[in-house]
Formats: C-alpha cells, sequence, structure tokens
C-alpha cells in the first residue's frame, strides 16, 4: 500500500512505514514524524528542493510530505469483519502485506467456484464477501485516512433510510479540495472496482492510494458514494453486525419500495447524480475551499457533466481541474451546443483511457473530441486509475499553478483607476 515515490524518498518512507502481518491481519506501523523548525521532520539530504521535486511529482518545499494524519499503529484483520457470521467458515480470506486477497490456509487468490456445480451457493457467497468488503474500506477511510463519515439528508428522521460519503476529519480547511466520484454499480465509498479489489489488490481496487496522496498534498478530500441510492430491509433484517449495505436494483427491476417488496429509497440519493448535487450543496459549494478538483471514474464522468450542466456558474467558478478515467459522459448530448460549456470542459477536463499505448501518450477519438484524451498506460480498465493516478496529480499540480498564475495577473480594481480622464 506504499506509493511509489523517488528513490531516496521512499528509502525514508520505509523506514517510518512498515507493513507486516500479524495473526493474519494486516497491520500499519507508521513510526510518527517529529515536527522540527521546518514543521516537518525529513532527513538533510532532502531538505534540498531540487531533491524534492524530482523525488515526489516535482513538488517544492511547501508541498512537502506530511505522514502525520496516519496513526502511530493500526490493526484492520479482513476476517474480524464476518467472524461469528453464516458466511465466517466459507470465507477464509485475509489481505496480505501487499494487500492482495489470499486464502488464510492455501494462501490462493480468491475462486467464485468455491462450491462445484453449485451456482446459486457460490452467488449468495460471493455477495456476502462484497459486502464485507464494503465495510472493510469504509473501517480504512476511517481509521488509515482518518476521514469522518458523514450521513446523508443531515434532516432525516429517526429511522430512515439515510445514505453516507467520507470528507476529511475536521471541517474542510484546506483552499484545495479533491473530490472522488466512482463508477456505478455495486461499489460503494472507497472503491474504483470491486473485482479489481478481490483480483489485484487494494492499492488498485481502492481509493486509498488517491486519498493518501492528496493528503499528503495537505488537500481536503471528500469521498462520494453515489451508488447507495436503497435500504434492502431484508438485509437489515438478518441481524447482521453493523450498518446494512444496500443494493443497486438491476437494469430493468422495480425501483419503487411497493414494487421491490423490500428496497426503500433513500431521501436525497435516489441516483448518482442526486446523490452528487446534495453533497455540492450542503457540503462542497460551502466549503472554503476556493480550488477543487475531481477524478470520476466511468458512469462518474457522466455525473459530473449531469452537474456542471446544471450548476455551471458554480461549478466554473469552483473546480480548476476534472480528471476522468474511462468517463461514461458524452458532451454533445448532456451539455448540447452550449459554447461556454463545451470551452470550459476542454480547457479543465482530461481523459485518461485504457490503451496499449504508453502513459500520457495522446490518444484520439472520433466519438467524444471534447477534453485531451491519454493512455492511461494499460489495457485493463480495473487498473486505469492505479496505473495514472501519478500523472493524474501532476495534471492537478500544473492546472492549479495555471490558475494560480492567472489570478495574480488579473487587474487589481482601485478608487484611482475608476477616476474618469479629463
Amino acid at each position: 500500500m506504499m506509493l511509489a515515490v523517488g528513490t531516496e524518498l521512499e528509502k525514508h518512507f520505509r523506514n517510518s512505514l512498515c507493513c507486516a502481518q500479524f495473526g493474519g491481519g494486516l497491520i500499519l506501523r507508521i513510526q510518527p514524524f517529529i515536527r522540527g523548525e521546518n514543521g516537518f521532520n525529513i532527513p538533510k539530504s532532502l531538505e534540498q528542493p531540487e531533491i524534492l521535486e524530482k523525488s515526489f511529482l516535482n513538488m517544492s518545499l511547501k508541498h512537502s510530505i506530511n505522514m502525520n494524519w496516519l496513526p502511530a499503529e493500526q490493526k484492520l484483520s479482513f476476517q474480524e469483519f464476518f467472524q461469528r457470521s453464516a458466511q465466517e467458515e466459507e470465507l477464509r480470506y485475509e489481505f496480505n502485506e501487499n494487500g492482495e486477497l489470499r486464502h488464510t490456509e492455501t494462501q490462493r487468490p480468491y475462486v467464485f467456484n468455491y462450491y462445484k456445480n453449485a451456482l446459486e451457493r457460490n452467488s449468495r457467497r460471493h455477495r456476502a464477501l462484497g459486502r464485507f468488503l464494503e465495510r472493510y474500506v469504509y473501517a480504512l477511510l476511517e481509521q488509515v485516512c482518518r476521514l469522518k463519515r458523514v450521513y446523508i439528508p443531515t434532516d432525516a428522521a429517526a429511522r430512515e433510510p439515510r445514505s453516507c460519503f467520507f470528507m476529511s476529519e475536521e471541517a474542510p480547511a484546506n483552499p484545495t479540495l479533491l473530490v472522488l466520484l466512482q463508477d456505478r454499480g455495486v461499489l460503494r465509498a472507497g472503491q474504483w472496482g470491486q473485482r479489481t479489489v478481490i483480483h489485484d489488490g487494494l492499492r488498485h481496487g481502492t481509493q486509498i492510494a488517491c486519498v493518501r496522496m492528496a493528503l499528503q498534498w495537505h488537500w481536503d478530500v471528500v469521498v462520494l458514494n453515489p451508488n447507495d441510492n436503497f435500504s434492502d430491509l431484508k438485509v437489515e433484517g438478518e441481524g447482521e453486525s453493523g450498518p446494512a449495505p444496500s443494493e443497486t436494483p438491476r437494469a430493468g427491476a422495480p425501483s419503487s419500495p411497493r414494487q421491490a417488496g423490500r428496497l426503500v429509497p433513500k431521501r436525497c440519493s435516489g441516483t448518482p447524480e442526486e446523490h452528487t448535487t446534495y453533497i455540492w450543496d450542503h457540503f462542497i459549494s460551502k466549503s472554503p475551499a476556493r480550488d477543487v478538483a475531481f477524478v470520476c471514474h466511468g458512469y462518474g464522468g457522466l455525473v459530473f457533466m449531469e452537474l456542471l450542466s446544471q450548476k455551471r456558474g458554480e461549478v466554473m467558478g469552483k473546480v480548476f481541474a476534472v480528471a476522468l478515467v474511462d468517463s461514461g459522459h458524452h458532451v454533445g448530448h448532456q451539455l448540447g451546443r452550449d459554447e461556454l460549456l463545451s470551452g470550459w470542459v476542454q480547457q479543465h477536463c482530461r481523459e485518461w483511457v485504457t490503451s496499449p499505448n504508453r502513459l500520457d501518450k495522446p490518444t484520439g477519438s472520433v466519438l467524444k473530441a471534447d477534453c485531451p484524451k491519454v493512455s492511461a498506460g494499460t489495457e485493463k480498465p480495473g487498473l486505469a486509475l492505479s496505473c495514472s493516478l501519478r500523472s493524474i496529480f501532476k495534471f492537478f499540480k500544473t492546472a492549479l499553478r495555471a490558475k494560480t498564475v492567472v489570478s495574480s495577473r488579473a487587474p487589481i480594481v482601485t478608487r484611482s483607476s475608476t477616476k474618469r480622464k479629463p
């Protein structure tokens, strides 16, 4: 779960952060940094700006790395999340020191066909694994990334079904805010892809690395939960510990509680678009952050374009960059012939797409010539985000620097300058 950084800086990190297994669980041990005169503790060799810039995405000293948001010691065992459950015996899996899901006895990867010629039984087992993964990733966001779970709507009644999202533990106070907007499906907050988590590990399938990098840059973070749209009364009644996960109905499935019999829609979060708009109106737009960046994956790109079309003035004034990854948006259909919005998308958005080409190599698209498109450096959709993460943050830094330069060059209107010359 370590981020790849420069050689000297990485060596120092490995002395301060280590991952080990203990009792079948993943333990993160972080030796606390002792703040010095500069506000942080790094080796003398790394106090030189040219080394820091070369080591970590060309960051200057003012963006130097701060690991104080991590706990001094944290044990998160995946096994603990389904102990005393009906699936305890058939889900003997744990995440190893590399964040990979492995069987605790055979050390083999997860397999769907655990029971021979028993599709329904294997499907129930797989769905149970997904629910436990949801809770485990929530715990990573709260205990490792130190994010706060916020329930919505804020005026919900005592027993009203609620959705949730995650944000920086303290009320957002930094000038820059990063918002993560995932694809649609069974995914919940903190996951880029459930299948990717299961088969490729936490580093590729979760948003943890992205959140950690933003926090190291002293940015605030909002992790949306756009697919948490319904409360499943049957699951809640089964007596599982912790908040019951909800399920997004399949295409063509009944959308109302009367039709479904057990699904109750969550107010203000009935769809990914409604969820995102609510959090924008009640949290993001009201935050003191002047500069907001989005990372949107798959259907999340379509949701962002919908937000842009509905809140055009607010979004264009507050968002400085949008990273789209294999996005499902369509500028022509969503924004129409609005030249102002299309021009804004062309200037402030960039899309990383799965491609056999090397990372960041421009790739053309006849169907969606709406914003610059570059290769994600992989042909595997599940790895597109993890492979392009460093490139995405470089894009953010360049865009933020450009906005700062433009703002500094803006003319200052004074009383004398407004006087009419004779």
